[in-house]
């Protein structure tokens, strides 16, 4: 059965004109039904899904989107009259692309652009689906096991909302999250069990982004410093020994030093709530908003200008910048 509640026929709107593709051979193959237990309980001890009241057109609207993206997807892939391009992807090749989606949908997100922003979110769902069409075709699993494995995890993670479980804040409900976590990994005889989390955790992440997470594990475990004090003093040191490193031209140091003064930095933005990923992101956005500046000023004669120059337009894209964002504060 389809997850519109019907066997594929002419009289269903989701289902009409629609063929199976290479792939599949159903539609209920097409797109994911219900995760298990999704209309009951999922397992005594967490709790119980119970759907949201929708009409019709709210519930069929996206799956009848998304079985159509799904048939797409499994048509590129198609031996016989598919995409050439699409045929040659595979987990690791696709690799680039969902990490380059990832960040388009960052981007659209902090320039507040909605259409972009819908427009890189399907672009990243294309990367979910054409993954599981994939994975399908080698009998590994598919997009219904995808949707079936989040949902369950999601209920079993929130035992506040679908159980008999509390939470009075959001911080509750991440310590409740972080221990329900780990009692789902597997028992280990290791004896650094956190650093090999923490190891399987940041492999795939931006340097950022895992620096980051260790800092935060590591502290919760009471590996930090008793004052922000010692966090800047920390930064300092690791500055001096930056400095000296490249004093010495010891690349290979140097290198070592200026990791170390990053992951200090990633202490200092944590103890500060801070986000270092969206402050980078944001300089290099102010930075090239100037420098365009700078560049159609000269009429993209750079070279050549001195530095005294260059200085000056530098400092006046600032001052009009400043001055544009507050007339616009002013307007709103």
């Amino acid at each position: 059965m389809s997850s519109c509640g019907l066997i594929p026929n002419q009289s269903c709107h989701c289902c009409s004109g629609w063929k199976p593709a290479f792939g599949y051979t159903s539609f209920s193959m097409a797109i994911p039904s219900p995760p298990n237990g999704i209309a009951g309980v999922i397992d005594e001890k967490v709790g119980q899904y119970k759907p949201m009241a929708m009409d019709a057109e709210q519930h069929l609207a996206p799956t009848e989107a998304i079985a159509e993206l799904v048939n797409i997807v499994a048509q590129l892939r198609d031996p016989k009259g598919g995409c050439p391009w699409d045929l040659e992807q595979t987990h690791t090749s696709l690799i680039p692309c969902m990490l380059e989606e990832a960040h388009e949908v960052a981007d659209a997100i902090r320039n507040g652009d909605d259409n972009h922003l819908s427009e890189e979110l399907g672009d990243l769902l294309l990367q979910v689906v054409l993954h599981a069409q994939i994975a399908n075709e080698e009998g590994r699993f598919n997009l219904e096991d995808i949707a079936r494995s989040i949902s369950a995890k999601l209920i079993r993670r929130h035992p506040h909302v679908f159980a008999e479980a509390v939470a009075i804040d959001s911080e509750a409900v991440r310590q409740s999250w972080e221990s329900i976590k780990a009692s789902e990994q597997p028992s280990s005889a290791s004896k650094s069990p956190l650093s090999d989390r923490l190891r399987s955790k940041v492999r795939g992440q931006p340097a950022l982004a895992g620096a980051m997470a260790i800092s935060k594990k590591v502290a919760n475990v009471g590996f930090e410093w008793n004052t922000i004090d010692g966090v800047w003093g920390k930064v300092q040191e690791e500055f001096e020994e930056l400095k000296e490193a490249v004093e010495h031209e010891d690349q290979a140091h140097a290198q070592t030093e200026l990791g170390d003064v990053l992951f200090t930095l990633v202490n200092v933005a944590r103890w500060c709530g801070l986000n270092p990923e969206e402050g980078l992101a944001g300089t290099n956005q102010r930075f090239l908003d100037r420098f365009s500046r700078v560049e159609a000023a000269l009429e993209g004669q750079l070279s050549g200008q001195s530095l005294t120059e260059l200085e000056q337009l530098w400092q006046e894209a600032k001052a009009a910048i400043r001055e544009e964002a507050d007339d616009k504060k002013i307007s709103n």
